[in-house]
């Protein structure tokens, strides 16, 4: 009978997708802000964003806004340690792959050493997801290309793989990995019912 309490601010994707992709994290993160602003006047006790991506930007979210953020990487590093595993492979955007705001903050905050696939496959990864995945379309040839990514982070010494984008798991799953995957939107999600109910 009983359900939770929750605002939720939801943007057009085809907005963010194209500013991203024209390098305008400025204005990204005035929409980031903005939405961070309202919804702690609306009485939100804390924050999550709901994409890695956009994790970029969590910096300045927590400085505008005097409720707690939970961070999308911090309960998926706190699994992995949990498990005893420190070398992960990392799948994503080429923004979360590349950039140092997602695989900086699992190495400094939590000592994981991140590999990431090499440049043709971080464009394969990076394909997929933004004419695939995000309009729901799973291809199996995608699924094919994956497996292939993932068994290559392993033969450099991945012991897991993030799946680093919160609609990889769309496309794959732990029978397509010979090592564990962690799935940040799932663990994310579940960080934030216990930190609700806490």
């Amino acid at each position: 009978m009983h359900s939770a309490k929750s605002l939720m601010w939801s943007m057009d994707f085809g907005e963010i997708e194209k500013l991203q992709h024209d390098g305008d994290w400025i204005a990204l993160e005035r929409e980031m802000v903005s939405a961070a602003q309202n919804l702690e006047r609306g009485g939100a006790d804390f924050l999550v964003i709901c994409t890695n991506t956009m994790h970029k930007l969590a910096v300045g979210v927590e400085r505008a806004v005097s409720i707690p953020l939970l961070h999308i990487a911090d309960p998926t590093a706190e699994k992995i340690r949990h498990a005893g595993l420190t070398r992960v492979g990392l799948l994503g955007t080429a923004f979360t792959m590349e950039q140092e705001f997602y695989k900086g903050r699992l190495n400094d905050k939590f000592g994981l050493d991140v590999l990431i696939p090499d440049a043709d496959d971080r464009a394969a990864v990076h394909k997929v997801i933004y004419t695939e995945l995000v309009a729901g379309v799973i291809n199996d040839d995608s699924r094919t290309i994956y497996r292939e990514v993932m068994a290559r982070l392993v033969e450099r010494g991945a012991e897991a793989i993030i799946l680093g984008c919160t609609e990889i798991m769309l496309l794959v799953g732990p029978g397509d990995s010979s090592v564990p995957l962690f799935d940040t939107t799932e663990l994310h999600a579940l960080a934030a019912v216990d930190m609700a109910l806490a």
